[in-house]
């Protein structure tokens, strides 16, 4: 990555003068034959951070989702991202593709739909003006979301040629807080975007360039996942746990549980003494009265006893309130009504 490559490549050549934006301005070095020339030195900085970004990404197992439909950027975003194996679109965006991914994804998953249709024994028996209109809408749904068929999710990243042309795409990114690399000529805003790269946008060969440097960026971070992932796997089978299925393996109790098992038995010990001792005391203490209880409770039948009578036992104030509650709850018998009775006299004693 040299100013040589950038300048065989084109990269310097910015839009007509009349025609810039004046938040470029400090990324342009000169005016020449009308046309402004980009300083090739803020180039090679932004093109290193966001070869950084994407690397880091990478690394991580994002996925950056590729856009340029203009046509000198459609075969270069093409290639690039086939051999990335990351999203890509090369032809319209529509509108909704990022905010209204939902009703994105549907529409992929009629393409899979048709082509299991398609693949079925019942295709053959359709019409012919049946098979034309499914055949015609399948490959335009494939021309249009066919490089975003593998996206699931959101991207994590963009890519973009141009922002200008591709102006939704920004905003929807923007909106959803989607970090964005983009190519910014001088005739677009690049405070737009988080990681411009101020460059000619119009040639091929410096589209293919900038896009180069960051697959190869993203090339790198994906071999250092693989081998990551290659290390942590060998590792794994040595650090594995012992188990406690083989003989002779024994099992470590875990910290302090020796001192509170022999607390335990201990405390167990000292329980069982104190109620044996308990029990001792209450069988001491009950043998002597018993003899005694026998001979009051049965005495001889001509014996007399001088003892006073027992009084009954008297009853408590709370009882007694009780058993006068109940008696009131008790529901009266009527009395007759005598007075009213003699007055009315019977049917019988009318009629006589």
């Amino acid at each position: 990555m040299n100013h040589t490559e950038l300048l065989s490549a084109g990269v310097h050549f910015g839009h007509l003068t009349h025609k810039w934006n004046l938040r470029m301005s400090r990324y342009i070095f000169m005016e020449k034959h009308g046309t402004h020339i980009i300083d090739l030195r803020y180039t090679l900085r932004q093109l290193q951070t966001a070869c950084h970004f994407a690397r880091a990404l990478a690394r991580n197992d994002k996925k950056i989702l590729f856009v340029g439909t203009k046509p000198q950027a459609c075969d270069v975003i093409h290639r690039t991202a086939l051999r990335l194996h990351m999203p890509y679109v090369t032809e319209r965006w529509l509108g909704g593709m990022l905010t209204n991914f939902a009703t994105i994804r549907r529409a992929m998953q009629r393409i899979q739909y048709m082509e299991k249709l398609m693949k079925d024994t019942n295709y053959n028996n359709m019409a012919k003006r049946e098979r034309l209109m499914l055949r015609r809408d399948k490959e335009k749904r494939k021309r249009l979301l066919g490089g975003i068929s593998t996206l699931s999710r959101h991207p994590d990243a963009l890519f973009i040629v141009d922002i200008g042309q591709e102006h939704i795409a920004l905003s929807e990114a923007r909106r959803l807080n989607i970090p964005v690399m983009a190519m910014v000529d001088t005739n677009r805003n690049p405070d737009s975007v988080d990681f411009p790269i101020a460059a000619n946008d119009d040639s091929v060969s410096a589209i293919s360039l900038i896009t180069g440097y960051l697959s190869q960026a993203i090339e790198a971070g994906q071999a250092e996942r693989k081998a990551h992932l290659d290390q942590s796997s060998q590792e794994a089978p040595a650090q594995s746990p012992p188990t406690s299925e083989g003989k002779g393996v024994q099992l470590r109790p875990r910290r302090g549980t020796e001192a509170s098992s022999a607390e335990r038995k201990d405390v167990a010990v000292s329980d069982a003494e104190a109620s044996a001792a308990s029990h001792a005391q209450v069988s001491a203490k009950k043998a002597p009265n018993a003899p005694a209880k026998e001979q009051v409770a049965a005495p001889s039948e001509g014996a007399t006893t001088d003892k006073a009578p027992v009084k009954e036992a008297v009853k408590p104030k709370a009882d007694v309130k009780n058993e006068q509650s109940k008696e009131s709850a008790k529901p009266k018998k009527a009395k007759p009504a005598e007075g009213r009775a003699a007055r009315r006299p019977n049917k019988a004693s009318k009629g006589a």
